[in-house]
């Protein structure tokens, strides 16, 4: 109940969402972008408070054994008091709040490289910015399903082969030097050979001609799939790939998959409104990239070294700590020390 009450919520703000801004085809204001933003963070940090007063409910723990039972499937850092119910409740409650807020803030950061590629994408495209909102509301729900099927299967990978942790750790430390590495390489995209699009063209009917906001054209009785549809398609491939450093991440904070998926999918429907927010000031935030790299690197780092971490007393507040200071110095870096802009004479 308490996850099937989640997705209806979602399923329920996704069709407002799309009902009320779709319609009218016109591009979303700074002020209306800050004010979803500004909505979906409060709901975030509501769904917060939820787990913490009935965080239990979740997987209906309401004694010392299922509670037991619990923290030693999904490896909560949580000292159980076996005289005392409701202390060891309050416990693990606030210890799922904190793995949620920590698992919401890496996955919120690491969305805004999703920006910038989106920000290339609709470029290259040649996509008006009126149809934006309604191309960027249906990828976050192809997105919402995949990162599901993502998240359920990466947490039956873990629960049976633990050592994949590892994997996770070395790949995500791998993917961060290499974001630093090609951190000042312009990103292009090239519509005509991409690999989406290419096999869009080779197995259905594609137009270049835009056909208002419709994501298919019908002519002479054929339908053909229009430029934004095939974006609609290259963002939902591309998102898949950045899921695959995303959600490893998040399981370096916490095991527990219903957690791992609240605090993704919150991250995700926030994106679409911070997409907005940010669209014409994120060339300003040039070290962002880096301090990126770096939080895959700390993630990486922490579930290769996660046994000596906790013998040293290593816990998810320490994490959350770290994170807020990587991206509170890439974005400090970024306002005092301005990227030097190249002016041709």
């Amino acid at each position: 109940m308490f996850f099937g009450g989640f997705i209806v919520f979602i399923i329920l703000m996704l069709a407002i969402d799309l009902g009320l801004f779709s319609k009218s085809d016109k591009p979303i204001s700074l002020k209306a972008a800050a004010i979803m933003s500004l909505i979906w963070i409060l709901f975030a940090l509501g769904f917060g408070l939820v787990l913490y007063f009935w965080g239990n409910e979740l997987h209906n723990v309401h004694d010392i054994a299922r509670l037991k039972e619990i923290v030693a499937k999904h490896y909560h850092d949580v000292k159980i008091i076996e005289s005392d119910l409701v202390a060891s409740l309050h416990i693990y409650n606030k210890n799922l709040t904190l793995e949620y807020l920590t698992g919401y803030v890496v996955e919120y950061a690491l969305s805004v490289d999703n920006i910038f590629v989106m920000v290339l994408l609709f470029s290259s495209f040649g996509i008006p910015e009126r149809y934006y909102h309604k191309v960027l509301v249906w990828g976050i729900l192809g997105a919402i399903i995949l990162r599901c099927i993502f998240i359920f299967v990466g947490a039956a990978l873990i629960a049976k082969f633990g050592w994949i942790l590892y994997v996770f750790g070395a790949f995500l430390v791998y993917t961060g030097f290499m974001m630093y590495i090609n951190r000042n390489q312009e990103e292009e995209v090239d519509p005509q050979n991409h690999a989406v699009v290419k096999f869009a063209s080779k197995y259905f009917k594609v137009t270049s001609k835009m056909d208002g906001g419709k994501f298919f054209h019908i002519e002479n009785g054929v339908r053909y799939m229009t430029p934004l549809f095939l974006v609609l398609l290259v963002i939902e491939f591309t998102d898949l790939i950045f899921a695959v450093d995303s959600i490893p991440a998040i399981f370096s904070v916490t095991k527990d998959p219903y957690i791992v998926f609240f605090s993704n999918i919150f991250a995700v429907l926030g994106l679409r409104s911070m997409f907005f927010l940010l669209v014409n000031i994120i060339h300003k935030f040039h070290y962002l990239k880096v301090g990126l790299a770096f939080l895959l690197i700390f993630i990486g780092a922490k579930m290769l070294l996660h046994n000596w971490l906790k013998e040293w007393g290593f816990t998810t507040t320490h994490s959350l700590i770290i994170i807020l200071s990587i991206l509170a110095l890439s974005v400090v870096a970024s306002l005092i020390f301005p990227k030097k802009e190249n002016y041709e004479r």
